[in-house]
């Protein structure tokens, strides 16, 4: 199943990248309702400003299956970049069939080519399909503590 990085100048991407977010925020692990004017408007603008940004397009028989919106960071504690997975989606009609573990193994690939100490991501405590997903992957709650996601809005 093939999954590639995505063209931040290329207008069938950006395109296909508003759609697949859209989809994906009117999901019930998003925020059940569609993306708004101002993130369509900003989304792609923004991602081409940050120059960490990866977006990772997967497709099962030509047809768009996920993404994945990835950001590069910095490791303070180990000196080295990482890659945080900020959003991860896969349709709901392509469910199950391996393109998640095809988006994970994408953004691995991509770590290690960049030389980054490791890979991170934020997981709603009520997504039991997606932590079933990333354990698998050999992904694991922070140690030696659970790091908690806290938010301030600006709004």
């Amino acid at each position: 199943m093939p999954v590639r990085l995505a063209d931040l100048a290329n207008p069938s991407d950006q395109a296909l990248i508003v759609e697949l977010l859209d989809m994906y925020c009117r999901d019930q692990f998003g925020d059940g309702k569609p993306l708004s004017a101002a993130a369509r408007e900003n989304l792609i603008p923004g991602l081409a400003a940050h120059n960490g940004a990866r977006v990772f397009l997967a497709y099962e028989d030509d047809q768009p299956a996920g993404f994945a919106i990835c950001l590069v960071g910095f490791s303070s504690f180990k000196g080295k970049r990482l890659i945080n997975i900020h959003d991860l989606a896969v349709a709901p009609g392509f469910r199950g069939r391996g393109i998640g573990r095809a988006l994970l193994a994408a953004i691995d690939d991509e770590a290690r080519r960049l030389d980054c100490c490791k890979v991170t991501l934020e997981v709603r405590s009520d997504n039991e399909l997606a932590w079933q997903l990333y354990r698998r992957f050999g992904y694991r709650p922070s140690e030696p503590a659970e790091t908690w996601f806290w938010s301030k809005p600006l709004d």
